[in-house]
């Protein structure tokens, strides 16, 4: 057959396109937004949105760049040690500060402080010199330092027996040095022990809870107004501490400890990379979209809380450790906009749940890393997360959407008296904020990030590139757009309101009309 022949008899599937591309795009949905109380459902800790750099990034262990595999829930690469005294680091973390920093993760529990033993072969070490740099690095830089120690027990028949010698000697040096550390966790994702160490190594929650009894003790010897947090369970989507009672410990841990913690934390990621060799909810860019896959969170959350209330009443509840996907992230999607979504929505869940800290991994390293190892760029995560601390305060309202695609959350303001509303647009449409509580808030002015594309690398705010300017940023930068009601698609903007001086009144009005 002749070409004209195709020219005048299109196949089916490009006439079914060329249709729906002369179809009118469909009204902008309108969305109601309620208040459920007119106090603060909660309050978040000033430095709520804080971040992890990874032991093995720091002391240069097996990582995940370049890495498609994993053995014993590390990366299959060695890395050189992170270098903490570049002036392009610093002033990227000092955007995000003040904030924790944690150091953990999974060679937290078979790393050396300073020595090795001799017949140890290929050890990772954390020298002096590294420990003294990264106190160095979190004092200018307006951190709180949040650090894991080793656990180190691989034998069965050893839990419940910890001395910490290892640790004691660190703990002596960095005292008479001055170091400050104000969070202590002892052992790394200890329900997981069986992955990262063999099936034989998995402490059991009641020997454990022995231990983390030593262990306080140590601490307080050395650093008594030091808090105490754990035991930093993994909870994996869908399943949470998944298979009783080998992994689920926290209930039982928290039941027999004789000591009264501060913290009790856990860890979450919603999605599972390429690399995990076992994915509950593998990350697709359908996913990172879908409402449904964020409600996890909000659940197991809820289940700590009541654990808390039940077994440990004076502590806060933490997220110690949360990424895009485990093990490394997704390559070409966690370092990309369409992972911005559930980090902006996790951020008010958390907030709203009475999470009093989300801990980001990783500040730098990996795919879900906020700033690119290797060329210190930030991605797009980083410039939620920098947006987040600029607008969002410490007193949380419980304010829900009609609509699961419209994510809404209500924070105070951080630079006035008034609040600020974050919306997060799933859809790939505009939506239209609509009712009386829109009116009641009198919502001013506010900030909008976009991209060109789900895939892209960067990202606009008010339709502006995001880009350091003579090695700044500031809000300043980028002026304010008045608000209309029509939030775009795909977007995640915050948006500065007056208080009304009758928060009453509004909670009453936007729950009669739901």
């Amino acid at each position: 057959m002749s070409v004209s022949y195709f020219k005048q008899y299109p196949k089916p599937w490009a006439m079914l396109l060329r249709l729906r591309a002369k179809k009118k795009p469909a009204p902008p949905q309108n969305i109601s937004l309620f208040l459920q109380h007119q106090s603060p459902v909660a309050h978040i800790d000033e430095r709520y949105l804080s971040f992890s750099i990874d032991i093995s990034v720091l002391a240069g262990g097996f990582w995940w760049e370049g890495s498609l595999g994993i053995k014993r829930g590390l990366g299959t690469l060695k890395i050189p040690p992170l270098e903490l005294d570049l002036k392009k680091l610093d002033k990227l973390v000092r955007l995000l500060a003040p904030a924790y920093l944690r150091i953990g993760g999974s060679e937290a529990d078979k790393i050396h402080y300073f020595n090795a033993p001799d017949d140890e072969q290929d050890p990772l070490i954390l020298t002096q010199k590294q420990w003294d740099n990264l106190h160095s690095f979190t004092k200018r830089n307006n951190l709180r330092l949040m650090f894991t120690c080793k656990y180190g027990l691989f034998k069965r028949k050893h839990h419940g027996r910890w001395q910490g010698d290892e640790l004691s000697e660190l703990l002596r040096y960095s005292a008479e040095q001055g170091y400050a550390i104000d969070v202590f966790e002892l052992g790394n994702e200890l329900n997981a022990y069986w992955a990262f160490h063999g099936l034989m190594s998995q402490p059991r929650a009641i020997n454990l809870a022995r231990d983390y009894d030593r262990f306080c003790d140590l601490i307080a010897q050395f650093y008594p107004k030091a808090r105490i947090c754990g035991p930093g369970s993994a909870f994996w989507p869908k399943l949470g501490e998944a298979i009783r009672p080998i992994t689920n410990i926290t209930p039982k841990f928290l039941s027999n400890l004789k000591t009264r913690i501060d913290i009790i934390d856990w860890h979450y990621y919603p999605f599972q990379s390429e690399r995990s060799p076992v994915r509950t909810r593998a990350a697709q860019l359908h996913r990172l979209l879908d409402p449904a896959s964020f409600e996890d969170f909000r659940n197991f959350s809820q289940r700590l809380c009541r654990l808390r209330d039940r077994y440990q009443p004076q502590a806060e509840v933490w997220t110690g450790e949360s990424g895009s996907a485990q093990c490394g992230g997704q390559p070409d999607l966690s370092d990309r906009w369409a992972s911005s979504f559930w980090w902006a929505d996790q951020l008010g869940m958390g907030a709203r749940c009475g999470q009093s800290v989300m801990v980001r991994q990783s500040l730098v390293g990996g795919d879900y890393g906020l700033v690119d190892r290797l060329t210190l760029k930030p991605r797009p995560d980083y410039w939620v997360s920098w947006l987040w601390g600029q607008m969002m305060g410490q007193a949380v309202y419980a304010l829900d959407s009609q609509a699961p695609h419209l994510r809404a959350y209500l924070h105070s303001s951080k630079s006035d008296n008034g609040l600020v509303l974050l919306l997060i647009n799933l859809q790939d449409r505009p939506v239209t904020v609509a009712g009386a509580l829109t009116q009641l808030l009198n919502i001013q002015h506010g900030y909008v990030l976009t991209a060109k594309n789900l895939y892209s690398r960067k990202v606009r705010l008010n339709d502006r590139k995001l880009r350091f300017n003579g090695g700044k940023v500031t809000l300043d930068d980028f002026p304010a757009i008045g608000f209309t009601g029509a939030i775009a698609p795909l977007s995640i903007s915050f948006w500065q309101c007056d208080k009304p001086e009758d928060l009453e009144r509004v909670t009453l009005q936007s729950l009669a009309r739901h």
